[in-house]
């Protein structure tokens, strides 16, 4: 009996072996898909969109791609499509954020239909992109968009409960809103479980505060802003200037519960704040930066952070603008410079031109020389010469002009004048003046005589 008993002992402990094995397989298999079942509920979501607006040139393209760190040097026209690689490194986790850039002519935001439709709103968010280095276009700008977004909404006819329903979920994200606190490096990006509905302070929204609700998240984009300096420098922009800017752009971010940032793709700054920012809205990541107010190139206001009183701390340096004055009244465009070398100026025909001067000088009548009218012992005016100096005797005929003959009445104006001329120049090369050794040459008289002998021998020589 012993060695059945030995035999069958073996048999009993392995078949007790093999229900081990099976059920720590089936356990096994059983923690793997609960795993993967809670890793499926966790993952980040796919099919979130951002939708942005701005108007041609303001760097909508430049700064997507900036943030989806490529060189995204050609533009497209119409819809254009880009993309952000969104990572979560606590559960290693990644996705694509679909990103819509809209033309800036408004001849194609019928586009938009292809971006974003009913069922796709909620999981979208507004990015409006206003150019800092044309100020004086900024809320013109953003109230055009949101226009645009605004009437693109309504053609989606969203059921009335389903558009209340985004609706009050934006006014509960901008009262819940409160001052981030300061995380460890080792902490998770995901945001940390809120406190119970009990303990959480809800403020009711001012009288300006989303007035205005699009039923999803916004944010206004100024790139651009290192042209603050320039501003400064060719167009006398004063700190007043930039916040009577700031005022105007951060009341019409409380009409659309709207957050703000100030970037610079040139200076790179403000940019991995931007990126930070939009996966926290839109993923719900742990986010840890407050407002940032300080600098007038870089500002920063979160959604629900801002109020009217804190505006109102821009308001008290004014001096020569009042906050509800109009924008376009205080930042205006400065004027165009006109270039001169715009217009193309073609150069007339030689044998066109040649002709009319041609004709304008056949058209002017030849006019006598003065010498030819007047007689030559008087003046131009026609008044007598004056004697001469005191102390010094008037000879008569002594200057070299007395021998030039009157000209002929008769003859004609080129060829008396020419008469004239000749005399005259005649009487200067035969004139003849006393010797300093010759007898009467430091006296007037001897002067007198040597002229009018010089005379005398002028008229000899023509008559």
């Amino acid at each position: 009996m012993a060695p059945v008993l030995e035999k069958q002992l073996p048999g009993a402990a392995g078949a007790s072996d093999n229900n081990n094995e099976e059920e720590e397989g089936q356990n096994l298999w059983s923690s793997i898909l609960s795993e993967v079942s809670t890793r499926s509920n966790s993952k980040l979501p796919s099919g979130k969109n951002i939708l942005v607006f701005g108007e041609d040139g303001s760097g909508k393209t430049t700064l997507v791609a900036k943030l989806q760190d490529t060189d995204h040097s050609k533009k497209g026209r119409g819809l254009e499509y880009l993309y952000l690689n969104v990572h979560d490194e606590d559960r290693d986790d990644l996705t694509r954020c679909n990103v819509w850039i809209l033309d800036g002519d408004l001849y194609h935001k019928g586009l938009l239909k292809f971006a974003v439709s009913a069922q796709s709103l909620r999981d979208c968010l507004a990015v409006f992109v206003a150019d800092m280095s044309r100020p004086w276009t900024i809320m013109e700008s953003l109230q055009k968009w949101a226009s645009v977004l605004r009437d693109h909404v309504d053609k989606l006819k969203i059921p009335p409960e389903d558009m209340r329903e985004l609706e009050q979920n934006m006014v509960k994200a901008f009262q819940e809103y409160t001052e981030p606190e300061d995380a460890t490096p080792a902490s998770p990006q995901r945001r940390a479980p809120t406190a119970g509905e009990d303990e959480a302070v809800v403020l009711p929204l001012g009288d300006n505060t989303l007035t205005h609700n699009l039923g999803i998240p916004v944010l206004i984009v100024c790139t651009k802003c290192d042209a603050v300096s320039v501003l400064e420098k060719e167009h006398d922009y004063r700190e007043e200037h930039f916040d009577f800017i700031q005022s105007h752009i951060r009341r019409f971010c409380l009409e659309y519960g709207a957050g703000l940032i100030y970037t610079s793709v040139k200076e790179e700054k403000n940019l991995d704040l931007l990126y930070k920012y939009i996966v926290h809205k839109m993923y719900d990541f742990q986010f840890t930066t407050p407002a940032l107010v300080v600098e007038k190139d870089a500002v920063f206001i979160p959604s629900g952070w801002d109020n009217e009183k804190k505006i109102g701390i821009l308001h008290e340096n004014f001096t020569t603008v009042r906050p509800e004055d109009p924008f376009e009244d205080f930042i205006t465009k400065p004027p165009v410079r006109k270039l001169v070398h715009d217009k193309e100026i073609n150069a007339e025909d030689e044998q066109v031109f040649l002709m009319k001067q041609q004709s304008l000088l056949a058209k002017q009548p030849a006019t006598p020389t003065r010498g030819a009218t007047e007689s030559p012992g008087r003046t131009a005016s026609g008044s007598p010469r004056p004697a001469g100096r005191a102390g010094q005797p008037t000879v008569p005929g002594g200057s070299p002009m007395a021998a030039v003959k009157k000209p002929d009445p008769n003859m004609k104006g080129g060829a008396a004048n020419e008469g004239v001329l000749a005399n005259f120049f005649n009487s200067l090369l035969s004139k003849k003046t006393g010797a300093p050794g010759s007898p009467g040459s430091p006296g007037a008289g001897a002067v007198g005589a040597g002229v009018q002998g010089s005379a005398k021998k002028t008229e000899a020589g023509f008559d």
